[in-house]
């Protein structure tokens, strides 16, 4: 499949609201989701640690990921933002038909 769904986690609300603006506005997303106040429990300089985090949830196409990956690191507070993308495998025709025509 040619459609992905792209997961970035974000320290705040307002970086979210940033990348993902910026994701929508150059046409590389179709739409992203802001699921604020999630809890991740990471590994961080070489023990468990637990942040409160805001997860972005972006629908593109998979030819895109490279410039929202440049895009997203430009906004980044982190060193090593999550930026990962999972193929959509299948789902309504409509909504796939949108995200091709809502993306450069």
């Amino acid at each position: 499949m040619k459609d992905i769904v792209i997961f970035i986690t974000a320290g705040s609300r307002a970086e979210a609201r940033k990348i993902a603006k910026c994701l929508v506005g150059r046409r590389l997303a179709a739409c992203v989701n802001i699921v604020p106040d999630i809890e991740s429990v990471y590994t961080g300089k070489g023990k468990p640690e637990t942040a409160r985090e805001v997860l972005l949830i972006a629908k593109s196409k998979k030819r895109l990921f490279a410039r929202i990956e440049k895009a997203v690191k430009g906004l980044h507070s982190y060193e090593c933002p999550e930026i990962i993308a999972l193929s959509i495998v299948d789902g309504s025709r409509d909504y796939l038909k949108w995200i091709e025509g809502s993306t450069l």
